[in-house]
């Protein structure tokens, strides 16, 4: 690629809150600045991770459309980093009819509708009026999973871009803790509590579970209290990179649930076994598209304790050699298959086509 449209990103996703949509956020913007003109308008998230207050999300719009068309000329993209924020988008067509606009669909974005309730009904019917307001934008999904449920919404024109993470410069010794490692926030969905009460009683006595991540459900708080589990609160850089390398396995227990609600994409799958980590991840929602199975890591079954079991048995009972023989394999599939830059590049040639130009 020799060149990048003229492109303004607008993201109400961004550190220091920690999370998946925040990380792409930041990572795809660094890799898209390095292919050409781009300009990033950010909402970041507070110091101790958790999301921007209720009030900074809700004058976000008005600040992002301002910032955007005090910009001067009209940019030939405007990428919109999550569903919330389409009429920015609707804005920006109002003011500079040849920018072709471009949004970004997470499972949350899309899911959310799902959870049922006024919200999530009031929520599912404003995505159907940007679906039929902003027709022609084309929206990029993390993966099947999202691309299926934004189509339900109304949205015609999707594409697939699944996401990325950094390897980091060193590798797993084959060496472990014994321990096994939950990373995320701990909502129903992420199945943190499920695996609490439904795996860990099945698995040796001694068997410890590690959770780093931030508490927004009160019973997966709740579940915390339950023997064998330490709560080691939101890891960062080389102390979550160490957490992923020491753990015997790292687990992404994803449930299904009976709203449908689901997991977009499942960064930790990804970045995990870019640290060395041996990962095991359900079989639900964009899941499958964050683990190369055999290979980044080992599939479950959602929901079956027994499978769960086994799994982690196995994994237990791997020789330091062959667990230093798959990490270091494992690392090199990852920097192959989930490189920022092809993100970027993946993204920058969807900005291409949707203003016709030769990239």
């Amino acid at each position: 690629m020799t060149k990048l449209p003229n492109t303004v990103f607008i993201t109400r996703k961004w550190p220091p809150a920690i999370g998946g949509m925040e990380t792409w956020s930041l990572k795809l913007s660094e890799e898209l600045v390095k292919l050409g003109s781009v300009r990033i308008i950010a909402l970041p998230g507070r110091a101790n991770g958790m999301p921007p207050t209720i009030a900074a999300l809700l004058a976000f719009p008005i600040v992002a459309a301002w910032n955007y068309f005090r910009g001067g000329s009209a940019p030939s993209i405007l990428h919109v980093g999550d569903m919330a924020l389409w009429p920015v988008g609707l804005f920006a067509r109002f003011r500079y009819g040849p920018t072709r606009v471009i949004l970004s669909a997470h499972g949350t974005d899309v899911s959310y509708p799902k959870r049922g309730g006024m919200r999530g009904k009031l929520y599912e019917r404003y995505l159907r009026l940007g679906a039929r307001l902003l027709s022609k934008s084309v929206v990029i999904a993390n993966s099947q999973a999202t691309k299926a449920a934004t189509e339900t919404l109304g949205w015609r024109m999707t594409r697939v871009v699944p996401l990325a993470t950094d390897v980091p410069r060193s590798l797993h010794d084959g060496n472990h803790n014994g321990k096994i490692l939950f990373v995320g926030r701990l909502v129903k969905r992420k199945g943190c509590a499920w695996f609490i009460r439904n795996v860990l009683p099945e698995l040796p006595q001694d068997t410890v579970l590690q959770v780093a991540g931030t508490v927004s459900d009160r019973e997966e708080r709740s579940a915390l209290e339950a023997p064998n589990v330490e709560y080691c609160g939101s890891l960062r850089g080389e102390a979550l990179t160490n957490a992923y390398r020491n753990a015997m396995c790292v687990i992404v227990p994803n449930i299904e649930l009976a709203n449908g609600e689901f997991e977009g994409f499942g960064l930790v799958a990804t970045e995990a076994a870019a640290a060395g980590g041996v990962v095991l991840a359900a079989r639900c929602g964009g899941l499958p598209e964050a683990v190369v199975e055999g290979r980044t890591g080992f599939l479950v079954a959602a929901g079956n304790p027994a499978d769960w079991v086994g799994a982690i048995q196995r994994i237990g009972g791997w020789s330091e050699q062959e667990r230093a023989d798959y990490t270091s394999a494992s690392v090199n599939v990852v920097r192959e298959h989930f490189s920022w830059r092809r993100v970027a590049l993946d993204v920058a040639q969807i900005y291409c086509e949707a203003v016709d130009e030769e990239c």
